[in-house]
């Protein structure tokens, strides 16, 4: 089974050095439910009280109510599938170089393709697939990157550098954040052995993400600020340039949202959403899916998330309204951008909205939905309410919340 959301607020609470009682009171939640929830009495709550106890530890909702799953989190040894992606992240100390044939070397095209595979699994939320091949994918870039002549073996390194970075971007989705800063720091290295001048940015910018899932905000900020403007100063005349910096500016954006500072962060995000603009009067990318995710569907679908995040609802559909995302938007943002415009409905206590967000949502992405613990708050919270739309009982029997 997946992480139950006790487990996530007993964990939550003991780093941030609280007692039940402590946040209670720093939240306005009653002991009394805190103690249900992480004793496993109570199974979900409603979106007030998430908001409340996510403030009251000072971390993101998102933290507390956990990513969908990739493998089992319940406290036993990790699955094969991750013990391989862990060794190929860490091969083993005085392990031999391979020594292949030169018949099972790819080339640098085929190696890219494959990379650009392996993302497409994680942009799907195939987690599963993507722990099956990603071993493989980071084997065959340590090879391109150890043989051949130097522009090779460059190459092989930005290769090695986009393998690793997938893997912490995996590790981060599954929860395993040193795991994900152990793959970021060989991937930031292999960069720096690369020809690629964007490499180390693009990379800094998932180091920042898993700053943010520590709750290390400030470091995080300084990060993705100091890349930000390495990237500006040199390389915003491309659109790899502009998709790294804009990327980067999001980052910071959200990491300034989560210390309380919504202004700072919106302003962040408006410049961000004009430089997206940029893009469309720019040769596009060779390999788009190697490069930072960043559009202006992107930059709007952040925005509709921070605003719904600071329970700013009408903000949050006023942004989304319209809204026609690009063909190269992932469908695990379009999977956030559903749910988060369901929990804006919500919020205002337009249920038919809601529910609306939520079809569509059940339509896209049926496993991912069925997972998410905000996904199951949303429909309890409007199975509970008086009004049930149209759809309404649906949505309940399918996440099990139906009386």
């Amino acid at each position: 089974m997946a992480d139950h959301l006790g487990d996530r607020l007993g964990r939550l609470r003991r780093l941030a050095g609280l007692t039940q009682e402590e946040l209670s009171e720093r939240s306005g939640v009653s002991v009394d439910v805190i103690r249900k929830l992480e004793q496993k009495r109570k199974h979900s709550a409603r979106l007030p009280t998430l908001h409340a106890l996510s403030k009251g530890l000072g971390a993101e909702l998102t933290a507390l109510l956990g990513d969908p799953p990739g493998v089992p989190s319940n406290g036993e040894a990790d699955p094969p599938q991750l013990v391989a992606v862990r060794r190929a992240i860490m091969p083993p100390l005085f392990a031999p170089p391979p020594e292949p044939s030169g018949a099972e070397r790819l080339s640098l095209p085929l190696l890219r393709a494959e990379l650009s595979e392996g993302w497409t699994l994680y942009h799907g939320a195939e987690f599963g697939r993507l722990m099956d091949v990603l071993p493989g994918i980071i084997a065959d870039a340590r090879l391109a990157a150890a043989v051949g002549s130097g522009d090779e073996r460059a190459a092989g390194q930005a290769a090695l550098g986009k393998a690793l970075q997938l893997g912490g971007h995996l590790a981060i989705r599954l929860g395993k954040s040193d795991l994900a800063l152990s793959a970021l720091e060989r991937a930031i290295d292999a960069a720096g052995k690369s020809s690629d001048p964007l490499l180390a940015p693009m990379i800094s910018n998932s180091v920042a993400w898993a700053y943010q899932r520590q709750n290390r905000l400030d470091d995080a900020t300084h990060l993705a600020v100091y890349a930000a403007d390495g990237v500006e100063r040199e390389h915003t005349h491309t659109a790899e340039g502009v998709r790294v910096w804009g990327g980067l500016l999001m980052s910071a954006a959200t990491s300034y949202a989560r210390n309380d500072d919504y202004d700072t962060a919106d302003e962040m995000m408006r410049t961000a959403e004009r430089a997206a603009g940029r893009l469309a009067k720019l040769p596009p990318p060779v390999d788009g899916k190697l490069v930072s995710v960043f559009s202006k569907s992107s930059v709007r679908i952040e925005r509709v998330r921070l605003a719904v995040q600071h329970e700013r609802p009408e903000e949050a559909l006023v942004l989304a309204k319209g809204m026609r995302l690009s063909t190269d938007t992932p469908p695990s943002w379009r999977t956030w951008l559903l749910l988060d415009v369901a929990r804006a409905h919500t919020d205002v206590g337009d249920a038919t909205g809601a529910v609306k967000a939520l079809e569509s949502l059940h339509r896209v992405a049926p496993a991912w939905m069925r997972h998410h613990t905000l996904a199951v708050a949303i429909v309890s919270d409007l199975w509970a309410g008086p009004n049930h739309p149209p759809g309404l009982r649906r949505l309940a029997d399918f996440l099990g919340v139906a009386n």
